[in-house]
């Protein structure tokens, strides 16, 4: 926790006065029984009569206001403290998450991401705001009131010094035993998200293997393990309320009993008054014990949230950005002795002893079986992830040592899944050039194949997109996907298989687009067609994690058998047309 209350120093002022004013309003709430004591004792059964009612009614009724209006401003200021803390936290935390590598989101999973920018920032958030209201209500009641009763009469002091150790070691007891359950929630509740992340992303894939019912049970036993947890912590909460109101009504007799009895003795100073006076107060005395059992009870689970959003916090992100720029050459990307496995896997690796130089200005393909790691290879060059051994280079420059902004600016990466953003078809194009004209937007779409259907929809460029692209084809998120990529006007455009939903004589327009458009930029694609890459400058075959042939494709035809093989399987099954 204490790491995380430097996001609350911009707010300080509100933080401070926060506490200055429920200061004003508690010191009214313990005021008020001493008056009505006074107009019991004084005005009804005493001497005063309806003048000395009224006149300390009315002071009464001006204290509750302006304590009413303290409480409101405390309110007021304490939301400002907790929200401006919450967002500002919030923030901080996405960034994180943003400057994260792939490995490592993937090591804390969606779902749990989620929750922890949501549910457990939500958590630290109300555990300020009652942190600033009842931290100063409840020693406030509990003191002070304590001192208040026994002002009335001494004896009252030892119902409270009777009643308090009861209840602070319940409190003790039953939060020691709830704390480690609350880390538990919000481990389950990871699980949910995670559960609910995947089906709703994944609706289609659901129904169309008809596994609803399957998911519901996963869903099911999800949200069942977390309401088992909330369950036992809230059964263990729940036992503080009876407690707390058996000992409160104990306390109460107690109060009526010692009054009376004392009364009953000739003690002149114990008038009705005091003893509705001293009732009030032990039953503030004991509500600030229950106040303290929440406040508790939010530290508790905020403590549990906070841990969670401190391991995002404290994770530093394993692809660090270099300082160094890089200066043209010839070579544009380089790869030296590459070797590559994916974090925490064992056995041979996916990709080794690769050496290649792809020339600037080369359209370079890649091809072979799938799974012998073409993605991973490409994958190397922005730094989603690092060579496990070797140096990958762009423009004669280590990419570990180059600026990490500068380096990504200057590539265009269209995947194999393509991802699209809840936005408008221009704004989806512009992602990687904000700064793109409408004239840019529709040029990168023609030369992407995309104009056609785009021209089409009811409100062309500006018509909006579904979460993910849901609303468009496979093929015309494939062909937005490229556009958004050529929109930005890379230096290196990298196609990882990022036309397979295309048919042949699409692709091939597509290619033919993309030659004109970007005769200055390096081309780097991946496909599993040969028709898709047999015009590409040289055509490196990668077969069990290494190059095992490159050149153009009559060179691979003539000397390369791999190569040979999977022209023969595609021209038989017709997967294989020139343009």
């Amino acid at each position: 926790m204490r790491k995380l209350i430097k996001y609350l120093k911009p707010y300080w002022l509100f933080a401070v006065l926060s506490p200055l004013l429920m200061i004003g309003e508690v010191l009214i709430d313990l005021f008020q029984p001493k008056l009505m004591s006074k107009i019991v004792d004084e005005g009804i059964l005493g001497d005063g009569g309806l003048p000395l009612v009224i006149k300390t009614g009315v002071l009464m009724l001006g204290l509750v206001i302006i304590g009413g209006l303290c409480g409101t401003l405390c309110t007021y200021t304490s939301a400002i403290a907790s929200q401006g803390f919450g967002d500002d936290l919030r923030c901080v935390a996405f960034r994180r998450v943003m400057s994260l590598s792939i490995e490592q989101t993937d090591k804390f999973t969606t779902g749990s991401l989620v929750t922890r920018m949501t549910n457990d920032i939500s958590m630290l958030q109300d555990m300020v705001q009652m942190f600033l209201r009842m931290f100063v209500r409840a020693p406030m009641f509990l003191v002070i009131g304590a001192v208040f009763m026994i002002t009335l009469a001494p004896s009252f002091g030892v119902v409270v010094l009777c009643s308090l150790p009861i209840l602070i070691l319940a409190l003790l007891l039953i939060l020691s035993k709830a704390t480690p359950l609350y880390s538990k929630v919000q481990t389950k509740l990871d699980k949910v998200n995670s559960v609910v992340q995947e089906n709703v992303s994944g609706a289609r894939m659901v129904k169309a293997y008809v596994r609803e019912g399957y998911e519901n049970t996963r869903f099911s036993n999800a949200n069942n393990d977390l309401r088992t947890v909330n369950y036992k912590a809230l059964r263990l909460m729940a036992f503080l309320s009876p407690v707390l109101n058996i000992v409160m009504n104990l306390s109460v007799v107690a109060v009526i009993y010692i009054g009376g009895w004392q009364a009953e003795a000739g003690n002149m100073a114990m008038k009705p008054g005091n003893i509705m006076a001293a009732i009030t107060y032990v039953t503030q005395i004991l509500m600030s014990i229950m106040m303290v059992n929440m406040i508790f009870q939010s530290i508790t689970r905020a403590a549990a949230s906070a841990k969670r959003v401190n391991e995002v916090l404290d994770t530093d992100p394993t692809i660090v950005s270099g300082d160094q720029q890089g200066k043209a050459n010839n070579v544009h990307v380089s790869f030296e002795n590459v070797s590559f496995r994916y974090p925490g896997t064992k056995g041979a690796p996916v990709l080794h002893n690769i050496n290649l130089e792809i020339r600037r200005g080369e359209t370079f393909a890649i091809i072979g079986a799938t799974g012998c790691g073409k993605s991973s290879l490409v994958n190397l060059i922005p730094r989603f992830y690092d060579a496990t051994e070797g140096n990958v280079a762009v423009d004669g420059v280590n990419v570990k040592e180059m600026d990490l902004k500068i380096l990504r600016q200057k590539i265009g990466f269209v995947m194999q899944k393509s991802e699209l953003f809840s936005d408008t078809v221009a704004n989806n194009i512009r992602w990687g050039n904000p700064d793109a004209t409408d004239e840019e937007v529709r040029a990168a779409a023609l030369v992407a194949q995309a104009d056609e259907y785009i021209s089409g929809f009811s409100e062309g460029y500006e018509t909006f997109i579904a979460e993910k692209g849901a609303s468009l084809s496979g093929g015309q998120k494939q062909r937005l996907s490229i556009a958004r990529a050529v929109a930005k006007n890379p230096e290196i455009l990298i196609l990882d298989d990022s036309t397979s939903a295309l048919d042949l004589a699409t692709e091939a327009k597509l290619r033919r687009s993309l030659r004109e458009k970007m005769s200055g930029a390096t081309v780097i694609m991946i496909a599993q067609r040969i028709a898709s890459v047999m015009e590409a400058d040289r055509i490196a075959v990668i077969e069990n994690g290494t190059v095992c042939d490159c050149g153009s494709h009559a060179y691979l035809m003539e000397n390369s058998a791999t190569y040979r093989d999977i022209y023969e399987s595609q021209s038989k099954n017709g997967g294989v047309v020139r343009e």
